[in-house]
């Protein structure tokens, strides 16, 4: 459910996504929400105050590899993918698009966005790149085309386990962020203020940003 002001989201399988109706607004949707998510990652790198918590761990991991941090993003969505397969998890085209396209969208934003000096102008990024995941957020998950890799583990996990979501997620970022400061991940006030806002924000605008799907066709 989304509450109130907007449509339900609804749990579908990837087949029935595809059939639900209202295919070109939500792909157009699902891929803007995508790539503003990847811009919005590139703005929270450049702006040198912290990354959210799955980007300590990717910074921390760019490290290591011959990689990009786009492309550290892609390899590991598609290893956190691998651990879907024993919670039973189902990806749809808004998964695979989700593991490919941020990768793609973030790199391409930091090659064209320089990290600036003035603090002023830092502080305008994170908080900007903040925002604009929250938006990006309620546009992927609002087109109904399935979860992203890291959503799926979380939610994954809360149903095999019995745990809460809110609970399975806090480890899960904990987690990824203890792992991504030991590699030597980026770790700031960008951090704090997305795990404080990321929430609100994506509540607040998901009701607006889900698209209601065609009825269901029942057998006569």
């Amino acid at each position: 459910m989304t509450g109130s002001g907007g449509p339900d989201l609804v749990e579908l399988g990837p087949v029935e996504q595809l059939r639900a109706g209202r295919m070109p607004r939500r792909l157009v949707q699902l891929y803007a929400g995508l790539w503003l998510y990847g811009v919005s990652l590139a703005l929270m790198v450049r702006s040198e105050l912290g990354l959210a918590p799955w980007d300590v761990l990717h910074s921390g991991l760019a490290r290591y590899f011959p990689l990009s941090l786009g492309e550290v993003l892609i390899v590991t969505s598609f290893v956190v993918l691998l651990l879907w397969i024993p919670l039973r998890e189902v990806p749809g085209l808004g998964t695979i698009s989700n593991a490919l396209v941020v990768g793609v969208a973030a790199d391409v934003t930091l090659a064209v966005l320089d990290a600036p000096d003035a603090l002023w102008v830092r502080i305008a990024l994170v908080v900007s790149g903040v925002a604009l995941n929250g938006l990006a957020t309620a546009l992927y998950i609002g087109s109904q085309l399935g979860r992203g890799p890291r959503d799926g583990l979380m939610t994954g996990l809360h149903r095999r386990t019995g745990r809460s979501l809110r609970l399975v997620r806090t480890s899960l970022e904990v987690a990824v962020v203890l792992l991504g400061l030991a590699l030597g991940g980026v770790l700031g006030l960008g951090t704090v203020l997305y795990a404080l806002a990321i929430g609100p924000l994506t509540q607040a605008l998901l009701p607006s940003c889900t698209v209601a799907l065609l009825p269901r066709r029942t057998e006569a």
